[in-house]
C-alpha cells in the first residue's frame, strides 16, 4: 500500500480585506479532477459577481497539480495558492480564492502575498487529517479471553469499529500497518496462538 498522506476532513472558508479588497478563501476535499471542477464552478457561481476566482487543486490520482490566476497577473494568485498546498503537504484538496478589487492596486508582490494568505488562511480554518495505510481486522475469540485481549488494544491505539457478543466475541478493529505484526506477535502469544487476525480490508483512515 501507498503512503500516508495528508488532506482535510470537510469544508472550510475565511477571509480578509487587504487595501479595501475582500479575499475569501475557501478549500474542499476532492478526491476526482471532476470534483475540483465542479466545486470550482460551483465558486464562480455562487461569487458571480467577483472580480476574479483563482484556484489550485492537488490531487493524488496520477499526481495531478493544476492551478489558474484567473485573470490577475501571470504568477501572481494560481501559483502562490498552489504553493500554499505544496507546502503544507496537502492532496486531494481543491482552494478557491475569491476577490472583490476594492479600488487600489496592490501590485505584483502584494497579489501573491495575498493569495497566498487567502489560501493559508482556508487551511488554517479546515480539519487536517493524517491518512496512514491501515488494516481492518476480524477476531473471533470466546469470553474467556475478552479481557485480557481488549487490554492490549490501546497499546497498538486500535480503534474497534464493531463489537458482536453472540456465541462467541466477535471485534472489527482498525490498525495502522506499521502496527499490524507486532500485534499479531503479541495476539499470538497472549492467546497461545488460539486467535488470529485475520485482515479483511486495507485502506487509508485517519488514524495516527
Amino acid at each position: 500500500m501507498e503512503r500516508g498522506y495528508k488532506t482535510i476532513y470537510e469544508q472550510a472558508q475565511d477571509e480578509f480585506v487587504e487595501r479595501k479588497s475582500r479575499f475569501i478563501g475557501c478549500i474542499r476535499p476532492v478526491a476526482t479532477e471532476e470534483e475540483a471542477l465542479a466545486m470550482i464552478a460551483e465558486k464562480r457561481s455562487q461569487y458571480w459577481d467577483a472580480t476574479h476566482n483563482v484556484y489550485a487543486y492537488i490531487l493524488r490520482d496520477n499526481n495531478i497539480r493544476r492551478c489558474s490566476d484567473d485573470g490577475e497577473p501571470q504568477g501572481t494568485a494560481g501559483v502562490p495558492v498552489l504553493d500554499v498546498l505544496q507546502k503544507e503537504g496537502l492532496t486531494d484538496v481543491c482552494v478557491v480564492v475569491t476577490r472583490y478589487f476594492g479600488g487600489i492596486l496592490l501590485g505584483a508582490g502584494g497579489l501573491v502575498r495575498a493569495y497566498s494568505h487567502g489560501a493559508k488562511i482556508a487551511v488554517d480554518a479546515a480539519r487536517v487529517m493524517h491518512m496512514n495505510p491501515c488494516a481492518v481486522l476480524e477476531l473471533e475469540f470466546d469470553y474467556a479471553q475478552y479481557g485480557k485481549i481488549s487490554y492490549i488494544l490501546p497499546k497498538y491505539n486500535i480503534n474497534t469499529l464493531d463489537s458482536d457478543f453472540g456465541v462467541v466475541v466477535r471485534l472489527h478493529l482498525l490498525i495502522t500497518q506499521d502496527r499490524l505484526d507486532a500485534f499479531r506477535r503479541e495476539l499470538e502469544e497472549l492467546t497461545a496462538a488460539t486467535v488470529y487476525p485475520r485482515v479483511i480490508e486495507e485502506k487509508f483512515a485517519d488514524l495516527a
